[in-house]
């Protein structure tokens, strides 16, 4: 019998312990008391972040670290990728030497430019590494609670740390794949919300589905460009961590990252995009790295550049898309060429 704790009482931790409570005797849903534990606890519902869910009876949720780390067999880290450092070095004394660690969270640390492994690294040290992996994939919160149908990523370092996470969450509605990539699937996660912030803008402009697939498929080159760039294997950027999640990232109304960029595209400033959307929109945070990471390396990132420009700058979002589309001409595949 293993002991399941899901750090993060926000959508898509929520969605996660509905899911493992399928397969789990006992799941605990740690989280801040501002995020309505207690609220959940009394109603059997997340009223905040997932609306209309029923809260199984054998998910405990709690505002005690100590109580919800106890014996924990699997602790399942669904905090917002900007707290994630803030959130481990606080639980660090509470989390068992036995556990296995599983992150879902999908960006990069701002300060650092870190991965998300990079930073558990550095706050729990090596000797985590055998026992942690990622999960990532396409994976609405919504859906997911819903059971409809799914398929995922997890990527460990070690061989049987994969094996013995897939079996945690693995069953008929949530299929779970194995990559050895951690770093590939990692990048996957956090790159497609700038396509996606992207995509939606272009919507909001009231351009079409050319538009959107021409952002996607030109996006996907961006991200396997600087996925490799930081150590990602480019295999993993035709996956579910990559295109996969880049598909529904941008084409759905569930994306929170998407529906940012629509309300960009209309003319609404970043300030009032974030109040309306009223829960954290990563694609924002990963621009800003993303961009100073691109000019940092010498890397071309002209989608993640015309983002950066529109958030952060005020430009135009019209003249941004113009000006992609004005862009000198070139090959599609530059590694092909003819042969006449």
């Amino acid at each position: 019998m293993n002991k399941i704790c899901v750090l993060g009482a926000g959508s898509w931790g929520t969605a996660l312990a509905v899911h493992l409570a399928d397969l789990h005797d006992s799941v605990w849903l740690w989280g801040r008391p501002e995020d309505g534990i207690e609220s959940i606890t009394a109603e059997h519902e997340n009223r905040r972040f997932l609306p209309g869910i029923y809260i199984p009876e054998n998910i405990f949720p709690t505002t005690d670290p100590a109580l919800a780390l106890q014996d924990a067999d699997v602790v399942v880290i669904s905090v917002p990728s900007q707290a994630l450092r803030m959130v481990m070095e606080k639980l660090k004394p509470h989390i068992p030497t036995h556990s296995y660690l599983v992150n879902t969270a999908k960006g990069l640390e701002i300060s650092t430019g870190m991965r998300l492994s990079q930073v558990m690294r550095e706050v729990l040290g090596s000797s985590w590494r055998g026992r942690f992996a990622v999960l990532s994939g396409p994976s609405h919160a919504e859906e997911v609670s819903l059971r409809l149908p799914t398929a995922v990523t997890v990527a460990a370092y070690n061989q049987d740390t994969a094996f013995y996470i897939q079996d945690i969450f693995m069953d008929q509605y949530f299929r779970v794949y194995t990559n050895p990539d951690v770093a590939g699937v990692e990048l996957g996660g956090a790159l497609k919300n700038i396509i996606a912030l992207a995509t939606g803008i272009t919507y909001g402009l009231g351009y079409g589905d050319n538009t959107a697939a021409a952002l996607l498929t030109r996006g996907l080159a961006e991200m396997i460009r600087m996925g490799a760039a930081m150590g990602g294997d480019p295999r993993t950027f035709s996956g579910l961590s990559g295109i996969g999640d880049l598909v529904v990232t941008c084409g759905s109304q569930h994306s929170r990252n998407r529906r940012a960029g629509q309300l960009l595209g209309q003319g609404k400033n970043l300030q009032e995009t974030l109040a309306a959307i009223g829960m954290v929109v990563e694609g924002v945070h990963t621009t800003r790295i993303v961009h100073q990471l691109a000019i940092e390396m010498n890397i071309d990132m002209p989608i993640t550049k015309a983002c950066y420009r529109i958030l952060y700058e005020g430009e135009d979002p019209r003249e941004e898309v113009d000006n992609l589309m004005q862009r000198r001409r070139k090959h599609e595949v530059e590694e092909i060429n003819y042969h006449n």
